[in-house]
């Protein structure tokens, strides 16, 4: 019997992401797998049912695609009532946002489905084409300096004109991890004068060689640089005081300022305050790429806009979203990369090793296994 792989349309609301392309559907099919998935499930990423057939995946209603799956791909991971008759033990790859879904976790224990969550992918380099969350933040970067674009009533370049010089729009990026790099890019595409700053002084090279301009307190000792994974380490009290005021300072005299900041698994951390907004000009814009996660601006609000001293106030629940096909394009190659890897030739299907498979494995056996999870 080959492999099953089955794909449901998301029930997420709004989600308009799907986790298999036809692309990605042909490369299943030549590894051995049949592919199914439910009809209209790419509609929102403009894929239609026919372009999935002419890859060679089966189309039908939700409880024919999951019969009898052995793994279930997903953008959004889907309740556990809906895969009840995919095989016992079966794997479900998905987004699980694990630390804040604990029930949903116990639920796939409880149903017996092995869960693999794509957000604990280690950040490891062989793992890099399988991670979900840089793929979506390099996008979501994008559509923030577009839709800050669009929300501010000015210009972004330069401008010299018969009737006089329209002045380049000034763009700070606070966060330079994937969404910040690629939120710094674009702000340079479209002429802004672009800074940044970040907690780790490592990555002052990287903004400089987008040409933008790094925002760092230059003579205070007590920057220690990255600790352990790539990750911040506590700063001296005195650095962290005189960065803060340095950031503030700098804040007022933006046009635009894009948050990027999220730590795993806890609240965003809070980057500007109802203060530092009040110090802004009347008409700049922030937009806040944290918003879902508790927001790094005080009293931002997932998809709307808030007004506040004459600053807006931007951020979406769900930004890669607002560019569902490429989303949809480059998280169903993350999967396919992923199961691929593992690929057993001899068994048709993919053999998880310890270093990955460990990492993301969230439940099985009816128990939750992961580390991250425990107590």
């Amino acid at each position: 019997m080959a492999l099953r792989i089955a794909v449901m349309k998301e029930r997420a609301p709004g989600e308009n992401r799907v986790a298999l392309t036809p692309e990605t559907a042909k490369k299943f099919a030549a590894l051995g797998a049949t592919v199914a998935i439910e009809q209209g499930a790419g509609l929102g990423a403009s894929i239609t049912d026919d372009a999935y057939r002419e890859a060679g995946a089966k189309v039908g209603t939700s409880a024919d695609v999951i019969s009898g799956a052995d793994i279930v791909l997903g953008v959004q991971a889907p309740d556990p009532t809906q895969l009840t008759g995919a095989k016992p033990g079966a794997w479900v790859a998905a987004t699980f946002d694990p630390f804040r879904n604990g029930e949903l976790v116990a639920a796939y224990a409880a149903a017996g489905l092995e869960a693999l969550s794509m957000e604990f992918m280690p950040r490891i380099t062989r793992a890099q084409s399988m991670d979900v969350l840089s793929s979506q933040s390099n996008l979501a970067g994008y559509k923030a300096v577009l839709t800050a674009a669009n929300t501010y009533g000015r210009a972004f370049p330069m401008m010299m004109t018969a009737a006089g010089t329209v002045q380049a729009a000034k763009v700070f990026v606070m966060g330079v991890g994937v969404a910040g790099l690629q939120a710094i890019a674009t702000a340079k595409r479209l002429g802004a004068q672009v800074s940044a700053t970040d907690v780790r002084s490592a990555t002052r090279e990287q903004i400089q060689s987008l040409g933008a301009k790094p925002i760092f307190v230059e003579n205070v000792a007590g920057i220690e640089g990255e600790g352990s994974g790539g990750y911040a380490t506590e700063m001296s009290e005195e650095y962290q005081k005189a960065q803060a005021e340095l950031v503030s300072a700098h804040i007022a005299k933006q046009d635009i300022v894009i948050t990027t900041a999220l730590i795993p698994g806890r609240p965003a951390p809070r980057l500007i305050s109802d203060g530092q907004i009040a110090s802004m000009k009347p008409g700049s814009v922030i937009f806040d790429l944290a918003v879902a996660q508790g927001g790094n601006v005080e009293g931002s609000v997932p998809d709307q806009t808030v007004e506040k001293h004459g600053v807006k106030i931007v951020g979406y629940a769900n930004t890669a979203n607002h560019l569902a096909a490429d989303a949809s394009a480059l998280f169903a190659r993350n999967l396919y990369n992923f199961l691929s890897a593992f690929w057993d030739k001899e068994t048709g299907r993919p053999v998880l090793d310890e270093e990955i498979g460990d990492a993301v494995r969230l439940t099985k056996d009816n128990k939750v296994v992961n580390s991250r999870l425990a107590g």
